[in-house]
Order: structure tokens, then C-alpha cells, then sequence
């Protein structure tokens, strides 16, 4: 093993000699730069295996290192961990029917349009489910300035596709549920999941806009020289998700690994209750199989809020079908083999200094690769 990288987590040695090809893996990604720092683990059963650390908050050497502990800007994971998570609970306890049409929650989606326009016909199951017929990405913070002016920006956007037909990943879409879960629950979704999600589980370091004293314990993602100017430190990294006050539905959450697992483990216990030594806090199994299930088009790989294993997935090509996880545009990503019960936690800040490096892409599968070979092996 290279040992210019020493892990920083408490981990005994033979945790590092049994995952040594990950921590090869990861060692490489560091010199390489294609991030300079990452927290990292993974759950068997409800067993934490691995949990440590490598690396830095930046690349220069007197910087923080980086500790199993180290809270990350998770990005698009909040998408699953804050907002998926919400409307699994709110499902399970009858509050929310995934094909009731957007535009009852929120009129102003529809309000206005031409008669026949598509939008009636998007229901909350096609913003989970990426194929709503909104687009992917738009860069409202260019254009508004006020949460309110880019919500609007949002309602207004027409649809690319018949809702259904094609499959896009979509901030906007995500932004549109994390509201529309906002009128169902009446109240903010940071403070619903809160109570509703993170504290039932134990989860302490996990939350919306960390307070201002927090910040420099959190690894930078980038020197914004667009729009803020300065140094993105302990502040939600998404443009959109910091002009809606550091908490949306697509973008927002920060997390660190303990808390992850933690999550990971409760979606393990309640998809194999039977079989789990951890009895399910939240969640039920009908739940999962619902939620975890592929909805189409035919090629999607997206299931009700989550992603799964697909050709060439950043999960490697050792998950299992019946598998969901999510990726973070910072860095981050997490993975949960229902089958094997197994997950898989990868925490970074790939986009410091900026967003240029496309390492990450080669790294994600083979960490995963790494880490599922371990665990099969004799």
C-alpha cells in the first residue's frame, strides 16, 4: 500500500489489510487528484466493516485531514437520503398518492397553460421517477434572485417530453417535489425530515445549511469565481440550492459517513426484516420493494427517487439487480445492495479547486469493485 496516504480513522489494521485494493484504489484517486481527501464505508447486515478516512480537505499537505467524522456537501444524495426518504414516509403513513398530478399540490404548475398542455398529466411517481418531461438542469440563479423568482421560473417550465415517454434526470423536477412535499406536510422539508428522518435515527450530523461556526470542520468544494467569489466552505455548493436558502429538494443536505451508514442500515433492516438483527425504525418492506422497483421507460435505470445499477454504473459491476443507490455532484455517493445486504458509503469533495476533473468517474466503480470482491472473497 502507498503509505504517503495514511488512513486517519481509527480502523484496526486488519481492516486496512483486508480492504487493501480500496484503499489502493483511493490512495491512487488522491495522487492523481481527482479529489483531495475522502471519507468512506461500508455496512454488512447491520455490521459496520470499514469506516475511515484518507486524504485532506485540500491538496496542499497542511490542510485538515480528512477523519471517518468529516461532514460533506452531499449534493444530488439529498435527493434520496432528505426527499425520497420523505415521500416513502409520507406513503407509508397514507399521506401522499404518488399518482395524484402535481398541479393539485401546486396549481401554479398548470395555472395558466394552454388547454391540452402536458403538465396536468405529471404526477408526483414521474417527478420520483425522472421522467416527468422536464429538463435536466437549468440555471435559474443566472436569470432570478429570490427564492420566490426561481420557484416561479420553475412552475413555468415547459415540458420537454410527454410525461412517461422519456427518461431525464432533473434538478428542477426535484425542486418542484421537495415544494410540493412542503404543501402536503405543511411545513419546510429540512425541518420535517429532521424530525421525521434524521433524529429517529440517530442521524446528528446530518442537516441543512450548517450553522456558520461548523463550516471550517466541513472540506471546501470549490473557489466560485462566477458567483459568490469566494471560497465554498460549509455552504450547499448547487447555485439553485443556495439561492432557495441552502435547502431544496434536489440539492442541500450535508452528511458525514456514520450517519450514512446509519441510514443504509435502516433501509438494509427494513427490506429483509426477517432475516435483519436490526428491527426497522421507519420504514416497511413494501415500502422498499415499491420504491426500489425500475419505472420506464424501457432503458431508464431509475426507480421511485433512486437510481440502480445500470451498464458501466458508478456502482462497479458487483452490485446486484436488485440494488439502489444515488451520486452527488460534489464527489458523494451511496449504495445499497438489497439482496446482499450490503451498502457502501463514498464521501468527496471532487469538484476543489473546480469542477474540471472527471476522475471520479473511473474511481466510483472500481472502489465499488474493490470493496464487493473483498467481501466474496474466501
Amino acid at each position: 500500500m502507498n503509505t504517503d496516504v495514511i488512513p486517519s480513522g481509527a480502523v484496526p489494521s486488519d481492516a486496512q489489510q483486508r480492504f487493501a485494493q480500496a484503499y489502493q484504489v483511493l490512495t491512487d484517486a488522491i495522487a492523481a487528484h481527482a479529489f483531495p481527501g475522502c471519507a468512506f464505508g461500508v455496512v454488512v447486515g447491520s455490521e459496520v466493516v470499514l469506516e475511515d478516512a484518507l486524504g485532506h480537505f485540500t491538496h496542499e499537505d497542511r490542510a485538515p485531514a480528512v477523519t471517518a467524522q468529516t461532514v460533506y456537501d452531499l449534493a444530488s444524495l439529498t435527493k434520496v437520503v432528505a426527499t425520497t426518504a420523505a415521500a416513502m414516509l409520507l406513503c407509508e403513513r397514507g399521506l401522499l398518492d404518488l399518482d395524484l398530478p402535481v398541479g393539485e399540490l401546486l396549481p401554479g404548475f398548470v395555472v395558466g397553460r394552454k388547454t391540452g398542455d402536458l403538465s396536468r398529466d405529471v404526477t408526483i411517481r414521474h417527478l420520483l421517477a425522472h421522467n416527468s418531461g422536464l429538463p435536466g438542469y437549468v440555471e435559474f440563479f443566472r436569470a432570478v434572485s429570490t427564492p420566490a423568482a426561481l420557484f416561479r421560473a420553475c412552475l413555468d417550465l415547459p415540458l420537454e417530453s410527454e410525461p412517461g415517454s422519456r427518461a431525464e434526470y432533473s434538478d428542477p423536477g426535484f425542486i418542484l417535489l421537495g415544494k410540493a412535499l412542503e404543501i402536503v406536510v405543511h411545513e419546510h422539508l429540512a425541518s420535517w425530515v429532521r424530525k421525521q428522518v434524521f433524529k429517529p435515527l440517530g442521524l446528528t450530523s446530518t442537516g441543512f445549511s450548517p450553522p456558520a461556526s461548523s463550516r471550517p470542520l466541513i472540506p471546501p468544494t470549490e473557489e466560485d469565481t462566477t458567483l459568490r467569489h469566494r471560497r465554498i466552505q460549509g455552504e450547499v455548493q448547487d447555485e439553485n440550492a443556495w439561492l432557495l436558502h441552502g435547502a431544496a429538494g434536489h440539492a442541500g443536505l450535508f452528511s458525514n459517513v456514520p450517519d450514512l451508514l446509519r441510514f443504509a442500515k435502516e433501509i438494509l433492516a427494513a427490506a429483509k426484516p426477517a432475516t435483519s438483527a436490526q428491527k426497522p425504525l421507519l420504514f416497511q418492506v413494501a415500502t422498499i420493494e415499491h420504491f426500489a422497483q425500475r419505472q420506464g421507460p424501457v432503458g431508464s435505470s431509475r426507480a421511485l427517487g433512486w437510481d440502480t445499477p445500470s451498464a458501466n454504473s458508478a456502482a462497479g459491476s458487483l452490485f446486484s439487480p436488485y440494488s439502489i443507490g444515488h451520486l452527488g455532484f460534489s464527489g458523494c455517493s451511496l449504495w445499497i445492495d438489497l439482496d446482499a445486504s450490503v451498502a457502501v458509503v463514498l464521501l468527496t469533495n471532487r469538484t476543489w479547486p473546480d469542477r474540471q476533473s472527471q476522475l471520479i468517474r473511473e474511481v466510483r466503480p472500481a472502489f465499488h469493485n474493490a470493496i464487493r470482491s473483498t467481501l466474496v472473497a474466501p
